[in-house]
């Protein structure tokens, strides 16, 4: 297996690479968006148990923010053309 920088076979799995990343920010900006359409609130409790419980309450309009650009990612992925192997038989 050979990395970027090393030859026509690094350049291509960094290719790859990169997609898979497009597509993993995507999903996880889509889940996050549509979590903050379902959830309205949330506390969190300190782990070492000093101070109050902090409310986090998302602003109306990050979900359809987070929603919109995950879609766009998402779309963006599928248009990406696929890898190629060079000097591969």
């Amino acid at each position: 297996m050979a990395w970027a920088g090393t030859g026509d076979a690094g350049a291509s799995g960094a290719a790859t690479m990169m997609k898979s990343l497009s597509m993993a920010t995507g999903l996880f900006s889509c889940l996050v968006g549509l979590e903050m359409l379902l959830v309205d609130s949330a506390v969190i409790l300190p782990l070492n148990g000093q101070g109050g419980p902090r409310v986090v309450t998302a602003p109306d309009w990050a979900p359809w923010t987070l929603l919109s650009l995950g879609a766009v990612t998402v779309m963006h992925f599928l248009t990406l053309p696929r890898p190629t192997m060079t000097g591969q038989p």
